[in-house]
């Protein structure tokens, strides 16, 4: 593997793989301990890719699949995040954030991936490995869930 070839990797996909990561886990330390080891596969494993896209669609998949591994660990029932550690720009956009974090962690993923990553309800599938219909279903939830909780924070 060209030693370029992931410090170009790191470079391209970091900051989207942190999101996608810290949108799952709520958890800063957690989010950048999944993207290290999507990393580490990648040096392992120095998959072939067909282009960018799927470079990037491998990172995410490696990413959230090891989020998941980390949400399954029985310590984790045990703990409890601060939401201190998630800075917004605006009181609006705290507000909402902390929405987004009260969401189940498959829902807060579905809503990164899609509102914040931009990726359609199909590549999310793919990514996650579930039915695309299962991808709508938790967007839809997840959109009723944010709109009682952000309309119960209205003044």
């Amino acid at each position: 593997m060209d030693p370029n070839r992931l410090e170009f990797a790191v470079k391209q996909h970091e900051n989207t793989l942190y999101r996608a990561a810290l949108a799952i886990l709520a958890d800063v330390q957690e989010a950048e301990d999944a993207v290290q080891d999507a990393f580490i596969a990648y040096l392992e494993k120095a998959p072939d890719f067909d282009g960018p896209e799927h470079e990037k669609a491998w990172l995410i998949r490696v990413t959230v699949n090891g989020c998941k591994s980390r949400l399954r660990a029985p310590w984790r029932r045990r703990t409890a995040p601060l939401l201190e550690t998630y800075p917004a720009a605006t009181r609006e956009e705290g507000e909402t954030l902390e929405a987004v974090l009260a969401l189940p962690p498959r829902e807060r993923a579905a809503v990164h991936l899609f509102y914040y990553e931009g990726y359609r309800t199909a590549e999310i599938a793919a990514m996650t490995g579930e039915a695309e219909g299962t991808v709508r279903a938790r967007l839809s939830r997840a959109r009723k869930k944010l709109k009682h909780l952000l309309e119960d924070e209205t003044p």
